[in-house]
C-alpha cells in the first residue's frame, strides 16, 4: 500500500525513525472539554500501535466538539508533519488549527488569535495521512497546541492517535527563576 507521504512504505521504514513520540513531555500533556481527565495521554503512543484502539481515546464532552491539545516537549523540536486518527461515524476532527509556544491557549484566545498554520482534515482512521507542516515556521518548538473546533457532524469528536515528526534538537529551555538582588543588604532579614 502507498503512502500518502511521497514513498511507498514498503521501500521505507515510515515507522519511528522521524517520529517524536519519545521527545513529547507525556505526564504534561493536557487537553480542554476531555469528557474524561486525563485521556488525552493515551492518545500519544509509537508509530507501531497507532491502529491499537482497545485502549483510551480522548473525547470531547457531549454536544461539544471542540477541543484543544496542548503538547510540551522535553527538548525543542522541528515538526515536519503531524498525522490524527479520529472515530469513526463523524467523530473525527474536520478541522486542525496549531500555535507554538503559547503556554496557555483556551477556546476564546483559538478563535481570536491567528494561528502559525490550519488545515482542512480527512476523516482518517488507519493512520495513513500525513499532514505536512510549514516547516521553516515549526523550528524550535517548545510545546505545540492543537485546536480541534469541528468535526464531521457528530456530538463528539474522538481522537485515538496522534502521531508528530520531525527530529529534536536536544537543546531545552530553561524555565526562568525569580531572583532578588539586594542592593543593600539588610540584616534583620539574613538571621
Amino acid at each position: 500500500m502507498a503512502c500518502l507521504h511521497n514513498h511507498s512504505c514498503e521501500e521505507h521504514d515510515c515507522s519511528s525513525e522521524w517520529s517524536l513520540y519519545k521527545h513529547i513531555d507525556t505526564p504534561h500533556v493536557s487537553a480542554l472539554n476531555e469528557s474524561v481527565a486525563g485521556s488525552v495521554k493515551s492518545i500519544f503512543k509509537s508509530w507501531e500501535q497507532r491502529l491499537d484502539n482497545s485502549s483510551e481515546f480522548l473525547e470531547s464532552n457531549d454536544g461539544d466538539p471542540e477541543l484543544i491539545v496542548f503538547i510540551p516537549f522535553t527538548s525543542d523540536v522541528k515538526i515536519k508533519s503531524i498525522s490524527i486518527i479520529g472515530g469513526t461515524g463523524g467523530t473525527s476532527p474536520s478541522r486542525m488549527r496549531a500555535f507554538i509556544n503559547r503556554d496557555v491557549i483556551d477556546f476564546s484566545d483559538a478563535q481570536e488569535i491567528a494561528p502559525v498554520q490550519e488545515w482542512e482534515l480527512a476523516e482518517n482512521t488507519r493512520g495513513e495521512l500525513e499532514y505536512q507542516t510549514k516547516y521553516s515556521r515549526f523550528q524550535g518548538v517548545a510545546n505545540l497546541t492543537l485546536h480541534f473546533p469541528e468535526n464531521f457532524g457528530a456530538e463528539t469528536t474522538q481522537i485515538y492517535y496522534i502521531g508528530l515528526r520531525g527530529e529534536a534538537t536536544q537543546i531545552k529551555r530553561d524555565t526562568v527563576a525569580n531572583i532578588v538582588y539586594e542592593a543593600m543588604p539588610n540584616p534583620s532579614e539574613h538571621k
